[in-house]
């Protein structure tokens, strides 16, 4: 069996999505680890860092040969400062969502997404990031409730998704773009992949 070189080192289905768009051809295999981060860290180390755990992870389990490029991806939402971030992973249940979009309301936060890729064959590994400003609308209790009543918070980094109905509390992005904010900067990610030995046509 064939094969494809490049293997995505997650089971998010927005990504999956995103990467199919563009017709890539690769191989999905979930990474399982550890999220959780030790001491003040700004958003950017933590996506960066994030993203290597699970790209490493999945890399561990594959035989050297023939050559895989495993790429590991994680996004963060950031309130505040560089001095004082605010870290906003995916929701624990709906208060903590609800709580999330409350917090979320009328700002200019970050969303930042890690990339990493690792060459099997030689365990090499190639880190990126990309950042995107959210200006996000106020947004009424009611429509915080009804968000977070609908479920689409769920596994969403910030308890929202732009792609699907949330998409309505946001009037701009800054930097980076729409596909950064799903959860998978693609030209960044090529621009990695490219980086590390591994050309996409």
């Amino acid at each position: 069996m064939n094969l494809p070189p490049l293997v995505l080192a997650s089971a998010s289905p927005r990504r999956f999505d995103l990467l199919t768009e563009v017709g890539v051809p690769f191989e999905v295999r979930a990474s399982h680890v550890d999220e959780d981060l030790v001491g003040p860290i700004g958003p950017v180390e933590a996506a960066r860092e994030l993203a290597l755990r699970k790209a490493l992870a999945v890399a561990k389990d594959l035989a050297a040969f023939p050559p895989r490029w495993v790429l590991g991806a994680d996004t963060v939402v950031a309130l505040g400062s560089d001095e004082a971030p605010i870290l906003l992973g995916k929701p624990t249940d709906p208060a903590d969502a609800q709580r999330m979009l409350a917090s979320l309301s009328g700002t200019r936060h970050r969303v930042v997404t890690g990339i990493c890729v690792v060459r099997t064959q030689d365990g090499a590994h190639f880190l990126d990031e990309e950042c995107t400003w959210v200006h996000m609308r106020p947004i009424s209790e009611a429509e915080v409730g009804a968000y977070v009543a609908s479920g689409e918070w769920r596994d969403k980094a910030g308890g929202y998704a732009i792609q699907e109905t949330a998409d309505a509390f946001v009037e701009a992005l800054e930097g980076g773009g729409f596909d950064n904010v799903v959860g998978l900067p693609v030209a960044r990610v090529f621009a990695l992949l490219e980086r590390s030995g591994l050309a996409l046509g």
